[in-house]
């Protein structure tokens, strides 16, 4: 068996910003995703380091789906909405329950992102 080689991950030149709100944290990773997704290089953060790598915001989500603290249908309102680019709507009526999950969903996260230190 191969021995995996761990490479240093290059620290940011300036200073760290972390996220105000687990759901600015959470739309910062849908569009590092989508710019991945379609080929793109994201520039993390807007030229702004931040205390992660993106993928760290959804580790965090799925990790909270499988200790049973968060229902898949959490997870899956996070990714529609964020691919939407917006948080649901509480007033529209299709949206009120999604809204719920959402609000719980990013609720749960914020202990966790502000553990990490992902969250001011």
């Amino acid at each position: 068996m191969k021995r995996k080689r761990y490479f240093p991950r290059p620290q940011p030149a300036g200073a760290v910003r972390p996220f105000e709100t687990a759901e600015e944290a959470w739309f910062w990773f849908m569009r590092a995703h989508r710019a991945r997704r379609d080929g793109q290089r994201f520039e993390a953060g807007g030229g702004m380091a931040r205390p992660c790598e993106a993928d760290d915001v959804y580790l965090a989500a799925v990790t909270l789906v499988r200790a049973g603290v968060l229902k898949v249908l959490h997870l899956r309102t996070l990714l529609e909405f964020g691919a939407r680019d917006r948080p649901p709507d509480a007033r529209l009526r299709d949206e009120a329950r999604p809204a719920r999950l959402w609000d719980e969903a990013l609720d749960r996260m914020t202990t966790v992102l502000r553990r990490k230190g992902i969250l001011a």
